[in-house]
C-alpha cells in the first residue's frame, strides 16, 4: 500500500499508477540517477513540468540494465520514453582523472557504486527499445548534450561518432531542456511522427545521406565529418594529424555557432548518415524560469531510499536556491556554456523570496540556506543588453583576455536579491557555496560597488571558507584555461583578506587549482608550487585535468591545437602520464608520498636547487 508522503511524488510503480487512476503513461523519464524530487534533479525538473503540463508522467530510476523487463514495470508509455543519464556525467562518476573506478556514486542509494551502468543513456535507449518497439526515445541531459556531435572520448582514447546513432534514439535535446520536451510532448500528442520533428531549437535529429535536401528549415553549416575528424595513422593507429586538425576545425565551427538568435544548423556526416544539429533553444524569459522553480517540488529523496540511507547527492542542494543559469566566463575546462550557453538567465527576486519562504516550512530546515546562485552566483544578469537581441559575439569571449566594455555590472542586483533572502522570516543565514568570479568582481565594477560588494560578502555570506577558482599562476597556463592573469587574483585576496581583518574575522579562501592543464610544463607546475609555499597554502585536494567532452580543453589535449576563435590553430603543449603526475604531485608538495615524486620532477626540470626551498617544513 502507497504511503501518503509517496503520494505527493511522481509515480514509480504501477501501485503509483493505480492511486492516480491511470492506465498507462504519456510519457516514461527514464534516469541514470536515484528519483530526488528536486529541482537540480533532471528527472524531477522535466518531470515536474511535464506533469505541469498536463500529461501523465512516470520515473523510472537506475532501472536493471541487465533486461528490458525493467522497463515494462509501468507498461508501455502512450508517447515516448525519455533519457538522461544523470546530473553527473557517468563516466566521471564512476572513473577518476586516472581512469581508476570509483567506489562511489552520490546519486545512488547510500552513494554506492554500481546502481548504473557506464554510458547509460546508450544502453537504456537500446533497451526502451527493446521494451516498447516503435515507441519514440528522446535522449538528453548532460551526456547526450555534449556528446551531440563528434567527440573525444578520454576513457576509450579515441574520438567517437554522436550519441545520437550510438544510441539509435530519434531525437537528441541538448541544453537544460524544459522547451524542448514541452513541444517534443505537444507535437507527438497531436499524432505527428517522431520522423517528421525536425525543426525544434535546441534538439538534433539524423538523417541519411540521400535524405541531406530534406534538411531545414535552417541555413546548413557542414563540420568536416567524422571519418574526418576520427583520422587515425593505419600503421601506429594514432591519431592522424590531419585527422586532429580537422577536429580542431569543427569544434571551432562549433563554438561559432552557440547563438541561439542565429538560425544555422551544423550538420556532420558520419558512415552513411548525417546528424543534424539545429540552433540552440532561445534563453528562458524570467517568468519562465520563476514558473520552473516553483513546481510542487518535495526536496526529499524518495522515501523507498530511506531504508538504505537516503542520497548523498541531495545535502549539499536540499537547502539552495538557484537563482541564475548559464556562464559568460568561458572557461576552456568547463563545459557549462556548451549545456546552458552563455547568455545569463535568472529568477526574480520576488519568486526567490517565495522559494526561502517555502524552505523554512520544510521539516529539515534549520534557518541557513547553503548557497543562493548558479553556475557563477555573481553573473545576475546577461553580460550586456545586445545578448538578448542578437546573442553572443562569435568571435570573443566577455572576459578574456580582457573584460569587453560593454559587460555590465549585476553585482548590486545580486546584493539585492541576498538581502531580500536574508529577510525572510526564519532565514538565519544566506551563504554562497557555488563560487563567484572575482575577475568580474574586480575587473567590472566600480570601486564603490567592489568595496560594497566584498563587505557584504564577509559580513553575512560566507560560512568560514570562500571558494574561488583561480586554477593556475601562469600566463600561459592560464591564457590556455581563458582566466585572468594571477595579479587579479592576488588583488582580489588582498582585498578580502583586508576586508575580514576590518570586521575583525578569520575567514579563509579555498582556491580550486588545477595541474596538467594544456599549456602546463614542468616549470609552469614549479612556478604553481612556489606560489603556493611562498602564501603559505597548499591545497587538501588538486583537480588532475580531467578532459571531459564538449570542451576547448579537452580539444586541445586531443590534438594539440586552440580552437578558439582568432587563436589560428596555435600549438599547445600537453602534459601526459608521467609528467602530469609530477605535475600533480609538485601541487601538494609538502606530502611525504609526494617527496619522491617532487625529487624527480625538478631534477628533469634542471632545479634541484629549490629542493629545499620545496621540501624543508
Amino acid at each position: 500500500m502507497q504511503n501518503a508522503s509517496e503520494k505527493l511524488f511522481l509515480p514509480i510503480s504501477r501501485s503509483d499508477m493505480q492511486q492516480r487512476g491511470w492506465n498507462e503513461l504519456d510519457i516514461l523519464f527514464v534516469s541514470g540517477d536515484a528519483y530526488v524530487d528536486h529541482p537540480s534533479f533532471a528527472a524531477a525538473l522535466l518531470g515536474r513540468l511535464l506533469e505541469h503540463a498536463g500529461y501523465r508522467v512516470g520515473i523510472l530510476a537506475q532501472p536493471d540494465w541487465r533486461s528490458a523487463e525493467s522497463f515494462k514495470a509501468m507498461g508501455k508509455p502512450r508517447l515516448c520514453t525519455m533519457i538522461a543519464g544523470g546530473n553527473i556525467d557517468s563516466m566521471v562518476a564512476h572513473y577518476t582523472s586516472t581512469r581508476k573506478k570509483r567506489s562511489e556514486d552520490y546519486y545512488s542509494p547510500d552513494g554506492k557504486a554500481g546502481y548504473r551502468p557506464d554510458r547509460p543513456t546508450i544502453v537504456y535507449s537500446n533497451l526502451a527499445r527493446q521494451a516498447f518497439p516503435g515507441v519514440p526515445v528522446i535522449i538528453g541531459g548532460l551526456e547526450a548534450s555534449l556528446r551531440r556531435l563528434a567527440h573525444y572520448d578520454y576513457w576509450q582514447d579515441l574520438v567517437k561518432k554522436s550519441i545520437l546513432l550510438d544510441s539509435k534514439a530519434d531525437l537528441l535535446v541538448f541544453g537544460m531542456g524544459e522547451l524542448q520536451v514541452l513541444e517534443i510532448a505537444r507535437r507527438l500528442k497531436e499524432g505527428i511522427p517522431v520522423r517528421e520533428i525536425r525543426d525544434i531549437p535546441g534538439t538534433c535529429y539524423s538523417v541519411a545521406e540521400k535524405e541531406r535536401s530534406e534538411i531545414g528549415p535552417f541555413e546548413v553549416i557542414e563540420l568536416p565529418s567524422f571519418e574526418e575528424v576520427s583520422l587515425r595513422d593505419k600503421a601506429s593507429n594514432k591519431p592522424d594529424p590531419k585527422g586532429q586538425k580537422a577536429y580542431a576545425k569543427a569544434f571551432n565551427l562549433q563554438l561559432l555557432h552557440e547563438n541561439p538568435f542565429e538560425k544555422r544548423c551544423l550538420i556532420q556526416s558520419c558512415n552513411g548518415r548525417i546528424v543534424v544539429q539545429n540552433p540552440p533553444v532561445r534563453p528562458l524569459t524570467e517568468a519562465e524560469f520563476d514558473s520552473i522553480y516553483e513546481l510542487p517540488f518535495q526536496r526529499l529523496c524518495h522515501p523507498i531510499y530511506d531504508k538504505d540511507g537516503g542520497i548523498p547527492a541531495i545535502k549539499e542542494v536540499q537547502f539552495s536556491i538557484t537563482s541564475n543559469r548559464g556562464c559568460f566566463g568561458g572557461c576552456s575546462f568547463c563545459a557549462i556554456t556548451n549545456h546552458q550557453g552563455r547568455i545569463i538567465q535568472t529568477r526574480s527576486t520576488a519568486s526567490l523570496v517565495k522559494e526561502a519562504k517555502l524552505l523554512t516550512k520544510h521539516r529539515d530546515f534549520k534557518g541557513y540556506i547553503n548557497d543562493l546562485g548558479g553556475p557563477t552566483a555573481n553573473f545576475q544578469c546577461p553580460a550586456c543588453e545586445k545578448q538578448l537581441k542578437t546573442g553572443p559575439c562569435a568571435h570573443r569571449q566577455c572576459l578574456f583576455p580582457e573584460p569587453c566594455p560593454n559587460v555590465r555590472d549585476s553585482h548590486r542586483i545580486y546584493l539585492e536579491k541576498l538581502a531580500a533572502v536574508a529577510a525572510v522570516p526564519g532565514v538565519k543565514k544566506v551563504f554562497i557555496r557555488s563560487g563567484i568570479r572575482f575577475d568580474y568582481l574586480m575587473l567590472c565594477t566600480d570601486e564603490k560597488t567592489r568595496s560594497l560588494f566584498l563587505q557584504k560578502l564577509v559580513e553575512n555570506h560566507v560560512s568560514g571558507q570562500l571558494k574561488v577558482a583561480p586554477e593556475h599562476i601562469c600566463d600561459e597556463v592560464l591564457y590556455c584555461m581563458g582566466k585572468s592573469p594571477v595579479e587579479v587574483y592576488d588583488r582580489f585576496r588582498e582585498t578580502y583578506f583586508e576586508e575580514n581583518c576590518r570586521q575583525g574575522k578569520k575567514q579563509f579562501i579555498i582556491p580550486y587549482l588545477i595541474a596538467a592543464h594544456p599549456g602546463s610544463t614542468l616549470e609552469s607546475a614549479i612556478e604553481l608550487a612556489l606560489y603556493l609555499k611562498k602564501n603559505g597554502f597548499v591545497p587538501d585536494q588538486v583537480q588532475e585535468f580531467y578532459p571531459t567532452p564538449s570542451t576547448v580543453s579537452t580539444t586541445m589535449y586531443y590534438t594539440g591545437l586552440d580552437p578558439r576563435p582568432g587563436e589560428n590553430f596555435r600549438e599547445v603543449y600537453i602534459p601526459r602520464g608521467r609528467d602530469a603526475n609530477l605535475q600533480r604531485a609538485l601541487l601538494q608538495f609538502n606530502k611525504s608520498e609526494n617527496r619522491p615524486l617532487v625529487l624527480e620532477a625538478l631534477k628533469k626540470a634542471g632545479r634541484t636547487d629549490l629542493a629545499k626551498v620545496l621540501l624543508h617544513k
